[in-house]
């Protein structure tokens, strides 16, 4: 829960700082991308011990899979990474895309998770947990389709290669 807490008060945050007049704050997609960025980085220094909850995190590795400590460093740095890409401009979309596959890939730890936790059935954990990372995937995936789409119609452009088109154009 702490994740999405993050999640919407850093988006909101963001989204009132636009209204009261910080313009480059204003786009909704700016806001969802800071917002995504501090829970990504929340949960991402989890992985390395804060808040401790690491051994919870290599305990949801499923028994499948090799090298639990291994997996969850690496999921750890590459949420940190993700988060780090989605504040720039040349990798945010590719930054959302990836935290995207992160996020389905890391979704059979919930689910095993979920299953084997003697402390509440599966049904009482299955249902919040996949709910938590649809509204995760919903995100990253907004902020990636945003990209696709304002590409599509030209206004990702650099402002400087804007100049040069309106300058070419006699403008």
């Amino acid at each position: 829960m702490e994740p999405l807490i993050v999640l919407s008060t850093v988006a909101a945050l963001i989204l009132v700082a636009g209204v009261a007049g910080v313009r480059r704050l204003r786009p909704w997609h700016v806001a969802l991308r800071g917002g995504l960025a501090a829970m990504f980085a929340f949960t991402g220094v989890s992985h390395f011990g804060a808040f401790g909850v690491r051994d919870e995190l290599v305990a949801m590795v499923p028994p499948a899979l090799p090298a639990p400590e291994l997996l969850v460093t690496v999921t750890g740095v590459l949420e940190l990474a993700g988060a780090i890409g989605l504040l720039l401009p040349r990798t945010w979309p590719w930054a959302a895309a990836g935290l995207s596959g992160l996020l389905v890939a890391m979704f059979p730890a919930n689910v095993y998770k979920a299953l084997e936790d003697a402390t509440l059935r599966a049904s009482q954990q299955l249902g919040p947990r996949t709910a938590l990372q649809a509204v995760f995937l919903a995100a990253t995936l907004a902020v990636f389709a945003h990209y696709l789409a304002t590409r599509r119609r030209g206004v990702l452009e650099a402002p400087a290669e804007r100049k040069k088109v309106s300058v070419q154009r006699g403008g």
